[in-house]
């Protein structure tokens, strides 16, 4: 009895030191050496100021910005990343319904027939979602390029070329990330950031 306890014992620790220590520092120590950009959270900087990242979503509320998706995660105006997650609200619930038409409302207050595209009017799942797709970026065109005194095609040119396509051609779907849109859009017209 007393062998199998010991043999037990050192497996556990064997283990534990193999798997909790050894492979997450290999693992990590080979991903700085290939993918240093990704390991480090795929970290944005302008002019030495750190902006965000590429895979985190974020908050943009001024009207001369692209909006992100909807984000449930935190407290406030969500985007906590370190309390990430959905509503959870089943699609019977009143308070998504009551939710969504507040968001529709606000997206297309003159009312106006164009639908709205469903990632703008929901959270995601992760409330964290740094893209939106290409149909909720084309959306917001009009809007911007009102705010930003430029033209609807210029604006439509922009967000065409932040299209990122599905990977290898089948792995996901067309998307833009909202934060690069945003960025190239300052840098098109700082003036009007504001």
């Amino acid at each position: 009895m007393k062998k199998h306890i010991v043999t037990a014992v050192l497996y556990t620790v064997v283990t534990a030191v193999l798997l909790g220590v050894v492979y997450p520092l290999a693992v990590t120590g080979l991903a700085h050496v290939f993918f240093p950009r990704q390991a480090e959270g795929s970290l944005i900087e302008r002019n030495g100021v750190l902006v965000g990242s590429h895979l985190i979503g974020q908050a943009f509320s001024g009207p001369g910005y692209f909006w992100s998706r909807q984000s449930a995660a935190g407290s406030g105006n969500g985007y906590d990343a370190t309390a990430s997650g959905g509503s959870n609200y089943a699609p019977t619930n009143s308070a998504l319904a009551t939710r969504v038409a507040g968001t529709v409302q606000t997206l297309n207050p003159k009312g106006t027939n164009a639908p709205v595209p469903i990632d703008l009017a929901t959270a995601s799942a992760s409330g964290l979602d740094p893209d939106i797709s290409p149909a909720a970026a084309f959306y917001q065109v009009a809007r911007v390029a009102a705010e930003r005194h430029v033209s609807e095609d210029t604006m439509r040119n922009l967000v065409s070329a932040h299209i990122t396509q599905r990977q290898f051609g089948l792995l996901g779907e067309p998307r833009v990330n909202v934060l690069d849109l945003n960025l190239a859009l300052d840098k098109m017209t700082p003036a009007a950031a504001k």
